[in-house]
């Protein structure tokens, strides 16, 4: 058994490393709702996430790894839209940097599921720097996601 001397977590030798294990700092986010039962639908069924504590007002979820907490909000405020390749993109948004497998998995199980998108599934800046596969959706109170794959994961953060 190993230990993790940031955290001082045991960890089986040999075993891949979880979300828990890694060095970086797992995300926590607070998102507004209008429709909890809405929310478990879609963050539950749809998109498959882990459910954890709940209350009336609220519910918990692992958003791999990450603690993402949908609260009854039902007044919001207004979206807005900056273009970016050609697309207007909505502000704000969240979502994750998938490997490409798993960003086309996720892109058929959203297409399974009847999901509509905003911006469908695509490559943007595609033969440049930063070049990565995107894809942006709506929760059913309204709070957009996206998603997105790396064709070089180096170029994340590329300038």
């Amino acid at each position: 058994m190993l230990i993790d001397p940031a955290r001082s977590i045991p960890r089986q030798e040999g075993n891949a490393m979880s979300a828990l294990d890694s060095p970086i700092p797992r995300f926590h986010l607070a998102m507004p709702v209008d429709d909890l039962a809405a929310a478990r639908r879609f963050y539950g069924e749809v998109l498959g996430l882990e459910q954890g504590r709940s209350a009336d007002t609220w519910v918990d979820w692992n958003l791999h790894g990450h603690q993402f907490v949908t609260h009854l909000a039902p007044e919001r405020a207004q979206r807005m839209h900056n273009p970016v390749d050609g697309h207007d993109v909505p502000v704000p948004h969240f979502g994750l940097i998938l490997t490409i497998p798993a960003f086309q998995g996720l892109a058929e199980r959203l297409r399974t599921a009847d999901a509509e998108f905003v911006i469908e599934p695509y490559v943007r800046f595609e033969g440049q720097k930063g070049e990565q596969w995107t894809m942006f959706l709506l929760d059913p109170a309204g709070n957009a996601l996206e998603f997105k794959a790396f064709a070089d994961d180096s170029q994340v953060f590329a300038a």
